[in-house]
């Protein structure tokens, strides 16, 4: 028997309960259906079968030869499809999707995930790190962390932190001209990543309004964290989130030469589709980091 697109894989449905129960009228009264409706999926089969799987007789049905070969085999298929889809479900349920930014991926998500796992053991997180804006409705993510104003349509977002910049560089490369002791001096070294929008309203915030960044070599570094990791190495000015990089300068490896900072609005977000707003994995995610910010956790 060939199997096609065409194959009444919902007769079969019924005929494993007709074969299961003995009876047309318990197999209907199990799947709420008539006992003709019954009568007609079986006969479905006999015909893609070509042969009879039941002996009608008065009050009474007995499976055919045929019908007892395959009874067992169906009986078996729909278990392991039952088992597939348990198993899938226990899996969706059990792995949490996260997508993040890298930056706060590397310098935040990483550093504290753990106690997340602790709190939730049989958690599975799996973390993707990068910029793009996914897509909820086509990829397989569960929640994501966002930079941005936090209005995106049928998300539900929490702010997790306000994200403020200021020039940082390493304490040894600021040796190299004196120090630095005013913003102009920055522009005597490197800028990293001088088209950076962050640059220019900060420069104008102190004051410099006449910084010339377009005439400088864009050598953009694709993602925060490794600005920093050049800076760290003396390669230049990085212009970072400072709340990011406390240990670095604690240890001596980066360098804040000014208390001014600079914000464009554009703060990190939890998000996640309304729709899924209850589901216990995201529910449990979202509680935990937003008792890591200290923010309320209304949705």
């Amino acid at each position: 028997m060939k199997m096609s697109k065409q194959f009444p894989l919902n007769a079969l449905r019924v005929f494993e309960a007709a074969a299961r129960l003995g009876s047309f009228t318990k197999a209907g009264n199990e799947l709420g259906m008539t006992q003709t409706a019954v009568s007609y999926q079986i006969k479905l089969i006999e015909e893609s079968v070509g042969e009879p799987l039941f002996l009608r007789r008065p009050r009474q049905i007995a499976l055919t030869e045929v019908g007892q070969r395959l009874a067992p085999k169906v009986t078996e298929a729909f278990e392991l499809m039952q088992e597939a889809v348990a198993s899938a479900r226990g899996d969706a349920a059990s792995t949490l999707l996260i997508s993040s930014t890298a930056t706060f991926a590397s310098q935040w998500l990483a550093r504290h995930i753990g106690t997340f796992q602790l709190a939730q053991p049989n958690m599975a997180v799996r973390l993707s790190a990068n910029d793009a804006m996914i897509d909820f409705s086509i990829e397989a993510v569960d929640v994501a962390i966002r930079s941005g104003l936090g209005v995106w349509p049928g998300l539900v977002s929490h702010r997790l932190m306000k994200v403020e910049f200021t020039p940082m560089l390493s304490p040894a490369l600021a040796s190299t001209i004196g120090g630095v002791n005013e913003p102009r001096d920055l522009l005597k070294l490197r800028i990293i990543d001088p088209q950076d929008r962050w640059w220019p309203l900060w420069f104008r915030a102190a004051g410099v309004r006449d910084a010339d960044l377009d005439g400088r070599v864009p050598t953009r570094l694709g993602a925060q964290s490794f600005e920093a990791g050049a800076a760290i190495a003396g390669q230049g000015v990085a212009i970072l989130t400072p709340q990011f990089y406390t240990d670095d300068v604690a240890l001596d490896r980066l360098y804040q030469p000014f208390d001014l900072r600079g914000s464009d609005g554009h703060d990190y977000w939890l998000v996640y589709p309304h729709a899924r707003r209850n589901v216990p994995k995201i529910r449990n995610f979202r509680d935990w980091i937003l008792s890591e910010f200290n923010q309320d956790c209304g949705a």
